[in-house]
């Protein structure tokens, strides 16, 4: 089919127009976030504390302090776990794949049980550190139950094994929880959250969550072919296992410093990346950084309604996402029932 000049000036019109919006909603949310809380202030506050921090006034303490890091955590770890579910779609060209459903969240969380009980009082770069090994663990786990299988791994199967390794990560958990009385300790790992992070957590997820963003990019093009079909990626030249195993250790290092920071939070990486497609088509050149801006825009807004729904008390950020996410889930489970 000839090349339409006119219609690719208009969608890439279209997809600048769409990119500028996302990010426009994005900067409204965090300072909406920012300004409302238990404790409402003005907007006059808000920028001032931001751009004129006064440590001396109580209001300026209260955003710079609670509101503004808690923010910036739900801006980069709701990218993170956005862009981890497009990665593991595009790989395993499943529309189910997320880290949460697969069960990499559920290996975070098991291995943070057990650093509780026989490690307690761990510096947090240890427990996020912890937490990255048992998501590259579930990972393993996920993939070798899946390869057992006559004729190898496939989607499907792919969807299986991660269920069924999360079931039993997540008993074990629980077990784990019981048996040492940790059932209060990890109540906010099962639920997520952003209310316990502060500056010094900052510090330590953001440089890594950025950089592995970063570094995602010159993957998306062969992400994008390998949603079309092995074998048409092979035949432009893709090498599929490194590709693969690329793509998997960003996902695995994406979902388990998340989950070392506030918990293992389901359905992001599942919803978004769909959204994204229907925005900017199916290239992962675009995929990746729409999911990130959406993935962001989501938990910002999840935590600001974790926040307003009941105050003072919280709600945890994962039900709020739950709301959107478990309809999302059985919508596309019904879509691909013949498939299933």
């Amino acid at each position: 089919m000839p090349h339409r000049p006119s219609n690719s000036r208009k969608s890439a019109v279209t997809v600048g127009l769409t990119f500028l919006s996302a990010i426009a909603i994005l900067l409204l949310s965090m300072f909406v976030a920012i300004s409302l809380g238990a404790k409402g202030l003005t907007l006059e506050t808000v920028w001032a504390a931001i751009f004129q921090y006064n440590p001396a006034l109580t209001p300026h303490q209260i955003i710079h302090e609670l509101r503004l890091p808690r923010v910036l955590a739900a801006v980069i770890i709701g990218a993170a776990f956005a862009v981890a579910g497009a990665l593991m779609q595009g790989i395993t060209r499943n529309p189910l794949a997320d880290t949460g459903i697969l069960g990499i969240n559920a290996g975070a969380t098991f291995v943070v049980a057990l650093s509780f009980a026989f490690w307690p009082g761990l510096p947090y770069g240890w427990i996020m550190f912890l937490s990255f090994v048992g998501a590259v663990l579930g990972t393993l786990l996920i993939f070798l139950l899946g390869m057992a299988a006559p004729g190898g791994l496939n989607s499907i199967r792919l969807t299986v094994a991660g269920a069924v390794i999360a079931a039993m990560l997540t008993s074990l958990s629980t077990g784990v929880a019981i048996y040492f009385d940790l059932s209060q300790d990890l109540a906010f790992w099962y639920a997520g959250g952003f209310g316990g992070i502060e500056w010094r957590h900052l510090k330590l997820i953001l440089p890594v969550l950025l950089v592995t963003l970063v570094l995602i990019m010159p993957l998306a093009r062969r992400v994008s072919l390998m949603s079309l079909g092995e074998e048409v990626a092979i035949n432009l030249g893709i090498n599929l296992r490194w590709t693969r195993f690329l793509a998997l250790a960003a996902v695995v290092v994406l979902a388990g410093v998340s989950v070392s920071a506030v918990g293992s939070i389901g359905f992001v990486g599942l919803v978004i990346p769909h959204i994204s497609r229907k925005l900017v088509g199916v290239d992962y050149r675009l995929i990746i950084p729409m999911s990130s801006l959406l993935g962001a825009i989501l938990l910002v807004l999840a935590d600001l309604g974790s926040r307003i729904v009941n105050p003072p008390e919280e709600l945890a950020v994962g039900i709020m996402v739950a709301f959107v996410g478990v309809p999302f889930f059985l919508y596309l489970a019904r879509k691909e029932r013949r498939a299933l």
